[in-house]
């Protein structure tokens, strides 16, 4: 799970820390989880670590089924995400008296806001992101530095009055749409920032697995760990938004969080299913998932990492470079990989430098130089060697990322 990499101000994994903890103190370590990480299960295929599979739900709790939905397929209303067959199998639970999740990933009412008029996208002035609006609180926030501003009713850019639109899907639109397909139905939002406290999320949670609601909307908040008895339907409403980029763990994320949540549906003793809206059905991840062969995926998925030398069967490091200047940032950067005879010398490959995919957060201009080396190489040691034979100028911040979660 990503959220156990701390990412900001001291990087560690929580999982790694914990099973090194153990090694010192000669104690063991139960890493539970029914989708674990490409580097637990390859740990556990060459025995390092011991396997135990749990091959049945507890009680008369069954697998749900999971099948796709090929959205190419379905005549669509404009400005809606809930294809008639979803809506129709909705409507059947709420027949029944059956709860139904409707799973996006996105929090807010739209990642974008546009103007029609010039074309801008409404961005974040200490960032290079855009502010993605919450219609619920009635702002616009940056999800990279958290500023939040009212939204505007002329562009920022052209000064158009009542032009700007909402582009794309949040847990919000979502709901709204909902809420219009299904106006009988008692419907909650499950967003972490829609909740004001963990108590409170802890309370809704109780409420909805007693029924207090028929259709839950929820982000990845609620892909994992809860258990809602009534819940016997899953409808994923973008199952290809994280095949997008070029993440490298971007298969086995999707794959992890498709079946995490398809996992909410039939734990009591009615039967689940889970359906997935794609447009490309096609696609090995999409195609493994519904198979549900979980032992063929993450032998495939390890065959490709193996095959390019990639964690968990090489190493990778990340250098993060932020300043306010951009080119002091980069004369640095370039300066340091012209000068990596302390890499060259343990036959690590440089990429970079290059902007980082969200360049500027906080008013910080940010690079990014990859490193990889291969399993063996005492890596951390050569960075660190690297890293320190440079004058570093104070206004600058050079962080080292091992084996980075994120490439933002």
């Amino acid at each position: 799970d990503i959220s156990y990499k701390q990412e900001d101000g001291v990087l560690y994994s929580a999982r790694d820390m914990a099973v090194m903890r153990a090694s010192i103190e000669q104690a063991s370590v139960v890493l539970a989880s029914a989708t674990p990480s490409l580097e637990t299960w390859a740990n556990a295929d060459i025995g390092k670590y011991n396997r135990v599979d749990l091959t049945e739900r507890f009680g008369d709790a069954r697998i749900p089924e999971i099948l796709a939905i090929d959205m190419r397929d379905q005549p669509m209303e404009r400005n809606s995400w809930i294809s008639p067959h979803l809506k129709n199998e909705v409507e059947l639970r709420l027949e029944r008296g059956e709860q139904s999740l409707l799973f996006l990933n996105r929090r807010g009412y739209a990642p974008i806001t546009v103007c029609r008029k010039c074309g801008d996208q409404v961005g974040c002035e200490q960032c290079d992101a855009r502010m993605v609006e919450h219609r619920f609180q009635g702002y616009l926030m940056c999800h990279q530095c958290g500023e939040t501003k009212q939204m505007p009713n002329v562009c920022p850019s052209c000064g158009e009055v009542d032009c700007l639109t909402a582009v794309g899907p949040g847990v919000e639109r979502l709901a709204e749409e909902a809420q219009e397909k299904f106006p009988k139905a008692k419907i909650s939002v499950l967003s972490s920032d829609m909740l004001i406290s963990a108590q409170a999320l802890k309370t809704r949670i109780k409420e909805i697995a007693l029924g207090d609601a028929d259709i839950i909307i929820g982000t990845q908040l609620v892909a994992k760990g809860h258990n809602f008895p009534l819940l016997t339907l899953v409808g994923v409403i973008d199952s290809d938004l994280a095949l997008m980029g070029g993440d490298l763990r971007a298969a086995e994320r999707t794959f992890q969080l498709m079946r995490q949540v398809a996992g909410r549906a039939g734990r009591a003793d009615k039967k689940g299913i889970a359906f997935l809206q794609t447009h490309q059905p096609e696609h090995s991840v999409i195609k493994a998932i519904l198979k549900g062969d979980e032992e063929e995926f993450w032998k495939s998925e390890a065959q490709q990492r193996r095959l390019n030398n990639m964690p968990p069967f090489g190493k990778l490091a990340g250098v993060i470079l932020k300043g306010p200047n951009l080119n002091d940032v980069f004369n640095l950067a370039n300066n340091m990989v012209k000068n990596a005879h302390i890499l060259n010398s343990i036959n690590a490959q440089i990429y970079g430098p290059a902007p980082a995919p969200i360049a500027r957060v906080r008013g910080n201009h940010r690079v990014r130089i990859l490193v990889k080396a291969s399993k063996e190489t005492m890596l951390q040691n050569s960075l660190m060697k690297w890293k320190n034979s440079f004058k570093i100028p104070k206004d600058i911040q050079v962080t080292i990322d091992i084996d980075p979660q994120s490439f933002y």
